[in-house]
């Protein structure tokens, strides 16, 4: 529970003294740790509500469909009354309490469809999901660079594909710029889009996108609590960590420097954050390494939740400075060398054994060392986690859809639109190649029915007039429609608001001038 009166996180108490964090040095980062059943969640929902009591938005993936209770406040009962009596809570000002949620599923069967666009995602990522090799991300790689430099949005699967066939087609033209595009690679990647449509890509890739500057704005004197959960998403473990990904991607790429701040813009908590780092690839890892390490400048705490901090590669580990350990099972050799390994890892507290109480604590306790006011670890201590005030467990359908729907951000998610993007100018494209008539093209213009239509001299006045007409058109719509999006996209914030408004501008640009110099 947040302490305003020391303006501190009272997470816990190690006999009579009190274990706080400072929210200052949450965007240090942390994690929570320790095997199923030692209280992990418990922990969680303390801080994610002391955050939000300090105005603090709060973002976690909700695996088990265990921590949607933070809506409605908590239940008394003889075992609550009992930890609130053993902590002298009643002295601290606990009540049961009810928190702003938003509930979120790229599925949109539990909340908010969560969407995303290919373009935004990017191919690095994508190249994840898709379970892509080398050869086949450098090919995804160029396809985006060729679609960028087209001013072509990618905005669903079909966008992708059509993109992907427009360029495996037209290879030998695009070779001398971009490189050897091979058809083998571009159908391997069609398949796995495929695959991918069939685990429902439809659902989050497409418009409206997340708009991550949403979590930051506030309702009330709290902070939102935004639950994506992910109960089906996580059976697809590729698809989960890269969604997660994306989204610090998103957060990092849209907020500017602040330096140290009293208390954080943002935290996220990411559950079974080994998933995060499994299988990565090593630019993958890199990014992920960077980003955490200069994420905390914009004001953004992260928190790992897993079950063994052996999950955690070393260099994403040590930049985690508040470290929360429930009991660890050591079982076999490899797992007493990785609980040893923990161990090692607090500041000795010679009043006990470390190795021996991370693997003897009980449900709601933990191993926990914070960083001070200065930023210096503090020793360890052997700590009796506090209740959460708001309920725990799951809810039921009906109060979930009343939170739902009740959201200031429902209308803005809830309806989806497909709006012009590389599909449908390539599709157009094409009409064009083929001979059908545009829409207002007169029928005495358009080739007779079953003949093939005229090839045109390309050595005329006439045909090298039209071609620079369209060219020019293309080109200053583009550059006009940029700048024109861009300067909207700017008044949207960030750096999403931007890259996006500049490629709807460059969109409409093009279309429209189009109009008058199709031929």
């Amino acid at each position: 529970m947040y302490d305003k009166q020391s303006g501190t996180i009272f997470l816990g108490k190690s006999g009579d003294k009190k274990i706080c964090i400072y929210p200052k040095m949450a965007n240090r980062h942390g994690m929570i740790c320790g095997a199923t059943g030692t209280g992990k969640t418990i922990t969680l929902k303390v801080l994610a509500e002391s955050f939000s009591d300090m105005g603090v938005p709060v973002f976690l993936a909700d695996v088990k469909g265990d921590l949607a209770g933070f809506c409605r406040p908590g239940k008394d009962s003889e075992d609550m009354q009992a930890r609130i009596e053993r902590f002298g809570l009643k002295d601290e000002g606990f009540a049961f309490d009810s928190y702003p949620t938003n509930f979120w599923d790229v599925y949109a069967d539990k909340g908010m469809p969560l969407r995303t666009t290919i373009s935004e995602m990017g191919p690095l990522l994508l190249a994840r999901i898709l379970g892509l090799n080398d050869t086949q991300s450098h090919v995804l790689a160029m396809i985006f660079k060729i679609a960028d430099d087209n001013n072509m949005l990618l905005i669903d699967t079909k966008d992708l594909k059509s993109m992907l066939n427009y360029v495996a087609d037209h290879a030998k033209e695009y070779a001398s710029e971009y490189g050897t595009i091979a058809r083998q690679s571009v159908n391997a990647i069609i398949r796995s889009l495929v695959t991918l449509e069939s685990e429902g890509a439809e659902y989050f890739f497409g418009e409206p996108a997340l708009d991550i500057n949403d979590w930051l704005r506030r309702d009330s004197d709290k902070g939102t609590i935004q639950v994506l959960d992910c109960q089906k998403l996580i059976n697809h473990p590729d698809m989960y960590a890269t969604f997660l990904l994306w989204m610090m991607s998103e957060l990092f790429e849209s907020l500017p420097e602040v330096g140290d701040l009293d208390k954080p813009k943002m935290v996220f908590f990411f559950d079974e954050a080994h998933m995060l780092f499994d299988n990565a690839p090593k630019t993958l890892m890199n990014r992920i390494e960077q980003v955490i390490k200069l994420i905390r400048s914009k004001g953004v705490g992260i928190f790992f939740v897993t079950q063994n901090p052996g999950d955690i590669p070393d260099e994403i580990l040590a930049q985690l400075g508040n470290k929360i350990e429930h009991a660890l099972h050591a079982y076999t050799p490899a797992e007493q060398k990785r609980a040893k390994a923990a161990a090692m890892s607090f500041v000795v507290n010679p009043e006990f054994d470390t190795y021996e109480t991370l693997l003897s604590l009980g449900t709601g306790e933990a191993l926990v060392s914070v960083l001070d006011e200065k930023g210096v670890p503090t020793m360890v201590e052997n700590t009796k986690i506090l209740p959460p005030c708001s309920l725990m467990g799951s809810i039921d359908d009906n109060t979930r859809d009343s939170v739902i729907r009740g959201s200031g951000l429902f209308n803005r998610y809830s309806d989806y639109f497909d709006r012009d993007s590389a599909y449908e100018f390539l599709q157009r494209n094409q009409t064009l190649v083929e001979g059908e008539v545009p829409a207002g093209v007169p029928a005495e213009a358009a080739p007779a029915q079953g003949a093939k239509p005229a090839k045109p001299d390309k050595n005329s006045m006439s045909y090298k007039t039209a071609k620079a007409a369209q060219s020019v058109a293309k080109t200053g719509a583009g550059t006009v429609g940029r700048e024109v999006g861009k300067t909207v996209g700017g008044a949207i914030g960030g750096k999403f608001g931007k890259t996006l408004g500049g490629n709807i501008g460059s969109s409409i640009g093009r279309n429209f001038l189009g109009v008058f110099f199709k031929s």
